[in-house]
């Protein structure tokens, strides 16, 4: 996910200050065959839970992401990842929804990840912090949604990674789940996406500081993890956004400097910009931890085949899946296959294929076309199911 948004209007769609909060569970069993223990999740929510407690709908966040969706912290004066999307009157109305974003388990902004403590050492776990997949994050989504209180999700929901994770939501506890809404996602990595988490990854490793995994009382890997950070943001680009953004415009100068220490293009400076301040908010391990997740997902996996992945989803579940015409991270065929899937499974599915200059990126930026789409469909999922909203 980029770290290029759009700061939203202070105004009366907004959610306001927010307040990061933190659930702590006894232990989760992992994909792996491990335990981790105790567990803790950071999460956010906006907007009330009614009486019926029938409304809930939970964002997911993409690979960078984290449970600050919406919103202002204290001291902060840049909204949540999501503030264009979530508010009062906005895609995910919180005068109708009470909305739940949580960060995942391998992450770095609060839930138990490589940087926090094992409590068996007193030191940040590091490589001795358990491999996590995505359906262990799901595993301890649905421990939050479960100490909610909340039997049944309207929605789940999310971009990218967070796409992903409402795929694996629906197949893993389909009694809980009212209606999906994966964008930008896919069911499983091809093999040029994993090659380019691989390389971000090896970037990361190949940075002395990286000391195999064991740098939090010393100086961090931050040149191999903003050589990564370069990489991956390459890939939520678009040729043309990138041709409209940048073109060949130099930095601050009228002439090449020739040599190989100067900034000479505008992109050249924009990328390294990425890189520094990702150093500055995100854990070089956690980006490990969960690139590798992500390439491990396969929703067809224990399955057979996608379309039977999907065969004890509920006949009622609703389906709003959205791509976008310039992302080549993941291209529309992919979800085009998650469509074709559960079709096969007359499942009641919408697909749009939104036209778009900003690569996979535009899940974060476009505003108009999500908004119209995302609010009709959890309107209609709402009065379909005779959930009181409003």
């Amino acid at each position: 996910m980029s770290d290029y948004s759009i700061d939203a209007q202070v105004s009366e769609s907004s959610v306001g200050m927010v307040e990061t909060k933190f659930a702590r569970f006894e232990s989760l069993p992992l994909d792996s065959g491990l335990m981790l223990s105790p567990v803790t999740l950071a999460y956010e929510t906006y907007g009330e839970l009614n009486a019926e407690r029938t409304n809930a709908v939970l964002v997911l966040h993409a690979l960078s992401g984290d449970a600050h969706a919406a919103g202002y912290l204290p001291g902060e004066v840049r909204p949540g990842w999501w503030d264009i999307l979530i508010g009062p009157g906005r895609a995910f109305d919180t005068d109708k929804y009470f909305v739940v974003c949580s960060n995942v388990i391998g992450g770095c902004k609060g839930s138990s990840g490589p940087s926090s403590i094992n409590l068996d050492t007193n030191t940040p776990y590091g490589l001795h912090f358990p491999v996590v997949t995505v359906p262990d994050m799901v595993r301890a989504q649905k421990m939050l949604v479960d100490h909610l209180g909340i039997a049944r999700l309207l929605a789940v929901c999310g971009g990218s990674m967070g796409g992903m994770q409402s795929l694996e939501w629906v197949v893993s506890y389909p009694e809980m789940v009212t209606s999906c809404i994966p964008i930008a996602a896919t069911h499983r990595h091809s093999p040029m996406q994993i090659a380019f988490n691989e390389v971000g990854r090896q970037a990361i490793m190949k940075d002395p500081r990286w000391r195999e995994g064991d740098y939090y009382d010393v100086e961090p890997p931050d040149s191999g993890l903003a050589v990564a950070r370069m990489i991956g943001h390459v890939t939520y680009l678009s040729d043309e956004s990138m041709h409209t953004k940048f073109g060949r415009r130099l930095q601050d100068r009228i002439a090449y400097g020739y040599d190989f220490f100067t900034r000479d293009f505008e992109v050249e400076s924009y990328l390294q910009h990425q890189g520094e301040v990702f150093t500055k908010r995100f854990d070089a391990n956690t980006y490990l931890y969960i690139t590798k997740a992500l390439d491990y997902f396969d929703l067809a996996n224990g399955h057979g085949s996608l379309v039977e992945a999907f065969a004890e989803v509920q006949p009622d579940t609703r389906f709003l899946v959205i791509a976008f015409s310039s992302d080549w991270l993941y291209p529309a065929y992919q979800s085009k296959e998650i469509v074709r899937a559960l079709r096969s499974n007359m499942l009641d599915c919408t697909f749009v294929e939104i036209h778009s200059s900003f690569g996979h990126d535009s899940f974060l930026i476009e505003v108009g076309q999500q908004t119209h789409l995302i609010k009709n469909f959890l309107e209609v999922t709402a009065r379909v199911g005779g959930v009181k909203i409003g």
